[in-house]
């Protein structure tokens, strides 16, 4: 279980994050973004991890993974993590050494969101597992047993259902101790054990916010986090054109925010009041500069001054 005195983020701060899917992205778009958002304050930004693009496999799509490597070594402040890591696509061992070099390239800037890899369909697609959920479940929590074995530096064995780990050593250590680790998902028998037993921080998914108040009490001591798309406006001159185009965009994830400054911050802080502190949060323009700035200037600082109201 995690270790309430290590997790990474206090509690009395509320921390933003900037959800940007690389989809249809070249890198010089994703680093222009990412760059925007540390100039505008943003602690964190995210990527996905996929081997194609959900629901339209025609789409371009860089590797997450490769990704953070860069992003992580052109940046100086801002956190990288992905929501989420897909645990089936890589040994826990492998996925442990790339852990510890990003953390390293980053200088400890690396944020481990993993999850059991939800997306059948995928999984089918490119021959990486038949297995069923609760299979898949099961083996993410040997991959989390041994991650922990693996950024010891100590050598291990280790005799799982799934995984033999004989004489093994993950040396460089990462930077970070922990590595916040962040579980990702809402589903009450599978996901939010897991995040009981390892997590630091629970990601609450824009489908699953409908039932926060039900899943927060299975989330143990791991710290919330929330994602939400989100429609930010200026004012009420172009309120209704921006809340129509994040609903024509976003309508279906559930989770949607969208209205003025005042509004969205009205929403996140119902949300701090119910002990959440950290959002993750796709823009409807796909994070432009003028709205990360807009966002963090007249957004985010209310919703942190939330926190002792």
């Amino acid at each position: 279980m995690a270790d309430s005195n290590s997790l990474p983020v206090q509690t009395d701060k509320v921390w933003f994050g900037l959800f940007l899917p690389q989809i249809r992205m070249d890198f010089a778009t994703v680093l222009t973004r990412t760059s925007a958002a540390e100039v505008a304050g943003f602690d964190s930004v995210w990527l996905i991890d996929h081997l194609a693009t959900p629901a339209n496999n025609q789409l371009d799509l860089l590797e997450g993974w490769t990704l953070a490597a860069a992003l992580a070594a052109r940046t100086e402040q801002i956190r990288i993590g992905h929501l989420v890591t897909c645990d089936p696509f890589r040994h826990p061992a492998v996925l442990a050494k790339m852990v510890a070099t990003v953390d390293n390239i980053a200088n400890g800037r690396l944020d481990l969101g993993l999850g059991w890899g939800s997306m059948a369909e995928e999984l089918r697609a490119f021959g990486v597992s038949e297995e069923p959920n609760k299979l898949r479940a099961l083996r993410m929590r040997e991959t989390l047993e041994i991650l922990s074995l693996m950024f010891s530096g100590e050598q291990f064995d280790y005799s799982g259902t799934h995984y033999q780990l004989h004489g093994a050593r993950g040396v460089p250590k990462p930077q970070q101790n922990p590595v916040p680790i962040h579980i990702g998902g809402g589903g009450p028998q599978l996901t939010m054990p897991l995040v009981r037993d390892f997590a630091h921080w629970w990601n609450c998914p824009s489908y699953a916010v409908d039932r926060l108040d039900e899943l927060i009490p299975l989330a143990g001591e791991a710290q919330i986090s929330v994602q939400h798309p989100v429609g930010l406006a200026h004012d009420e001159s172009d309120r209704e054109k921006v809340v129509a185009r994040a609903e024509r965009r976003f309508g279906t994830w559930g989770g949607l925010i969208s209205g003025t400054p005042s509004e969205v911050t009205d929403a996140l802080r119902a949300e701090v009041a119910k002990g959440v502190r950290g959002f993750v949060l796709q823009f409807d323009d796909f994070g432009t500069p003028e709205t990360v700035a807009r966002f963090m200037n007249e957004v985010a600082p209310e919703v942190q001054a939330g926190v002792g109201a």
